[in-house]
């Protein structure tokens, strides 16, 4: 009998590539999408035919209580938050109701319906925010700097909780920054990569950017839906940081990017006071060694690889006419 597996946020960018790799695996794959005015499947467009989609929502109890029942599944990989750092700020209530709620919902949703299951909860570096030390292993004390960290610092603890008071096999994957060509336009990495590829192909001439010291831990998704899917094979459930280990700054990142297209970044970057964030996270760096030491896990695309991917992604995409913004 094939394994069963659900996946919340299975049109972003992490449920894309873990449905695939599930599927690889074997998996019978069913993802969660919210009844929206706009759907967006193109990250998912390629499986759509193997993957069985069931409606749902992360602010409704009832809504995760059904589907549970109705999917049975043995894994649940709760990826659907709102994710964006920036939006937190404007909608702060939203994001604490969906990515910090709407974890307890799922939680108890299992414990309803089948104590069995295992869980997966995305935590995010985001977490550690104003950083107590570096790099930051899964000791590290958090101190979140947005509406979206603290969101998932609720997330995180109420896994650990439900746990320890429940013995569910709840996980949390402490994921630091992650990228593709599937990435969201809003993002800084795919925003410079699909930028320099417009100014390479002569659509924009300059790229507005904020804080170019920010550093970054920044790794390939792919490489970081497997350590999710080792996570829920140990035997015993467990929090892990998953990161490359290395930082790179956002000048860095342009650099790459800009590279890879011959121009010089200096030349069409421009910055701008609106893209500064109210409060400020610095220096993200991970230490993945206990993911190395015990799930066997360590990520193989390098940041450079990865950019590069991005930047001829972009220009495949905007020579071919494709939506600027599908980020398939």
């Amino acid at each position: 009998m094939a394994k069963k597996a659900l996946i919340t946020g299975i049109t972003g960018q992490d449920g894309s590539y873990l449905a695939e790799f599930l599927l690889d695996q074997g998996y019978e794959v069913y993802g969660m999408v919210r009844r929206t005015s706009t759907l967006k499947y193109e990250r998912i467009r390629h499986i759509q035919e193997r993957v069985t989609l069931v409606s749902g929502d992360m602010s409704d109890q009832p809504s995760m209580n059904r589907i549970l029942q109705q999917v049975q599944p043995d894994e649940v990989y709760n990826l659907a938050a709102q994710s964006f750092v920036q939006t937190s700020w404007q909608q702060p209530v939203f994001t604490g109701d969906v990515t910090a709620l709407g974890v307890t919902r799922i939680l108890d949703a299992i414990l309803t319906v089948n104590p069995k299951i295992r869980f997966y909860q995305a935590s995010s570096s985001e977490m550690f925010g104003k950083v107590r030390e570096v790099p930051q292993t899964e000791n590290t004390p958090f101190y979140p700097r947005s509406p979206y960290g603290v969101a998932k610092v609720y997330g995180h603890w109420i896994t650990v909780n439900y746990r320890e008071s429940y013995g569910i096999h709840a996980t949390s994957g402490i994921l630091f920054n992650h990228e593709s060509p599937r990435r969201g336009l809003e993002f800084v990495t795919r925003k410079v990569s699909y930028n320099a590829a417009r100014i390479k192909l002569g659509l924009a001439n300059e790229l507005r950017m904020g804080n170019l010291d920010a550093k970054r831990d920044w790794g390939f998704a792919g490489d970081y839906v497997k350590a999710m899917w080792l996570m829920l094979q140990q035997e015993t459930p467990d929090d892990y940081v998953i990161a490359t280990g290395q930082t790179h700054s956002v000048e860095r990142l342009l650099d790459v990017a800009f590279s890879a297209v011959d121009l010089d970044w200096r030349n069409y970057v421009v910055q701008d006071e609106r893209f500064m964030r109210p409060a400020e996270v610095d220096l993200l760096v991970g230490d993945a060694g206990k993911a190395d030491r015990i799930l066997g896990w360590k990520p193989e695309v390098s940041f450079e690889q990865l950019i590069q991917m991005m930047v001829e992604a972009d220009l495949q995409r905007l020579k071919s006419g494709r939506s600027e913004d599908d980020g398939a």
